[in-house]
């Protein structure tokens, strides 16, 4: 940890703000805690104190979440985790969130609430540690005005021969909008991608959902048994490891339960070593920013293998973590700036040929 950091909880459900807070002081590094019932009450008290990481729920009285947050990034951008409940309308508004600058999510049931939240008490505590250690200031905040694109080439099949090979990528506390700078900037025509991001059960098909609806290429979460083609990003959902299975020259999704792998669930690891065994040369692997070492192992499987491995640069990583790991077990032949790895990508992976 850098050094200790102060948490507010904004919350109108006290039960909730009562086991948050309960949770964080088995942190030795929070300083103080701080919680407001509503936004209202959390800007009245941070005009006294400004805490290093809000935890923030959606649907409150008086002021929603949403509002409060973009209010939070425009005068005194913020490290921002959601608290929300696991329901789709949620979920939906949960990416609005994202795109306006939240750097995690922890999901919270709608009934048992407080059980629920004792249950996660590592993953919350793990989310809340990486957002006091994020540079808000590297988060690339996407254009939300961005015009619905056709997505006409879904409608046909796209051929799906050898001169294309499989991009693996995998990310964290940072990574949906790092996601969205690499996706909306990819041609219709792009290598077939398959992503693991670090999130909740059910947030991930809304947050597919969101990225096909403002990128050239089709995005969409992976379903068992499904084909990855050229001009398609498929994300694995939350709660599931994915893996990837070659059949000839086409990528197939395979979808697996079993244990967390590196406490997580899916796990970048468990995409990266079947990406190794199955593809090898033929794959692309990309970790970015976020916190542990999920993926890092893996990468370097991949290298070893022949493929082309890529890690963000620390200068443009939210957190500084899963790559700075990939990097120190020199499991990456380059080491990029977000802006660079649409067209890495476009390069290195249009061909199967192409020389590394």
């Amino acid at each position: 940890m850098n050094g200790r950091y102060s948490v507010m909880i904004v919350d109108d459900s006290a039960v909730v703000r009562q086991n948050l807070s309960t949770i964080l002081t088995k942190d030795p590094n929070v300083s103080e805690i701080f919680t407001a019932s509503d936004p209202i009450f959390a800007l009245q008290k941070m005009q006294n104190y400004w805490p290093d990481v809000i935890v923030l729920d959606i649907e409150m009285p008086r002021m929603d979440g949403i509002s409060f947050l973009k209010k939070i990034m425009a005068e005194r951008p913020t490290p921002i985790v959601i608290c929300s409940s696991l329901t789709m309308e949620g979920a939906a508004v949960t990416m609005e969130a994202f795109s306006s600058g939240a750097v995690d999510i922890i999901s919270k049931p709608k009934l048992n609430v407080g059980g629920f939240l004792e249950e996660s008490a590592e993953t919350f505590l793990r989310i809340v540690q990486a957002a006091s250690q994020s540079r808000i200031s590297k988060l690339a905040i996407p254009n939300n005005e961005k015009p619905q694109l056709s997505k006409s080439h879904m409608d046909h099949k796209l051929s799906a021969d050898t001169t294309w090979k499989l991009v693996a990528i995998g990310t964290s506390t940072g990574g949906t909008n790092a996601l969205e700078t690499i996706l909306t900037e990819l041609p219709p025509l792009s290598p077939p991608i398959a992503i693991v991001q670090h999130m909740p059960e059910k947030f991930t098909a809304q947050f597919a959902k969101r990225l096909n609806s403002i990128c050239q290429v089709g995005v969409k979460e992976a379903e068992q048994g499904e084909e990855i083609p050229p001009g398609r990003a498929v994300i694995a959902p939350g709660n599931r490891h994915m893996t990837i299975r070659m059949s000839g020259a086409r990528f197939y999704v395979d979808l697996k339960d079993g244990p967390p792998i590196n406490r997580h669930r899916p796990s970048v690891d468990v995409l990266f070593r079947s990406v190794s065994q199955q593809v090898g040369k033929n794959s692309m692997g990309i970790i970015m920013t976020g916190m542990g070492d999920d993926g890092a192992r893996g990468l370097l499987e991949m290298k070893k293998t022949g493929a082309y491995t890529v890690a963000q640069d620390e200068s443009s990583s939210v957190v500084f973590g899963m790559p700075k790991e990939a990097i120190e077990l020199g499991a990456a032949e380059s080491i990029l700036p977000l802006r660079r790895m649409a067209s890495e990508i476009l390069s290195k992976a249009g061909h199967a040929g192409s020389r590394f």
